[in-house]
């Protein structure tokens, strides 16, 4: 049996699951806020229509554009927005990013030259971002 295999089925503690919970509500909450306020305030000088309901994504398609690298998803997820399953995306992005550097999913193909195997017990069953490339350099060992 694999180091890799034993690993992964070791559940993170309540505490864990608690602050990355938190966390994800946190960003999921301060993106979806602005855009609220943005969506009503263009709404009340312009009326409703096309441009309020654009406005509406506006700040979550550029998040999500923002965030999606840090959790193997591409840019142009954030087109999702578009046609309505932007917050699902958004919601699972958020997840993810909540645990950065680590990382509790595979990494993609392109991904995996630059990952390895996290060997710390508190972390087990996660992977470990070893040197950045590209736009994902919030995730760099320090």
């Amino acid at each position: 049996m694999s180091t890799e295999a034993t690993a992964a089925r070791v559940s993170p503690d309540r505490r864990t699951r608690r602050v990355r919970m938190l966390r994800t509500v946190a960003l999921v909450v301060g993106v979806m806020a602005p855009s609220i306020v943005l969506r009503e305030l263009i709404e009340t000088r312009f009326g409703p229509g096309p441009v309020a309901d654009l406005s509406a994504v506006a700040v979550p398609m550029a998040a999500t554009a923002w965030l999606a690298p840090y959790a193997s998803y591409r840019r142009r997820d954030a087109l999702l927005w578009l046609v309505g399953m932007g917050l699902y995306i958004f919601a699972v992005i958020a997840w993810r990013v909540a645990l950065a550097p680590y990382r509790d999913w595979r990494p993609r193909p392109e991904e995996k030259p630059r990952m390895r195997w996290s060997r710390d017990p508190e972390r087990a069953g996660t992977w470990y971002l070893a040197k950045p490339t590209g736009d994902a350099r919030h995730t760099a060992a320090r």
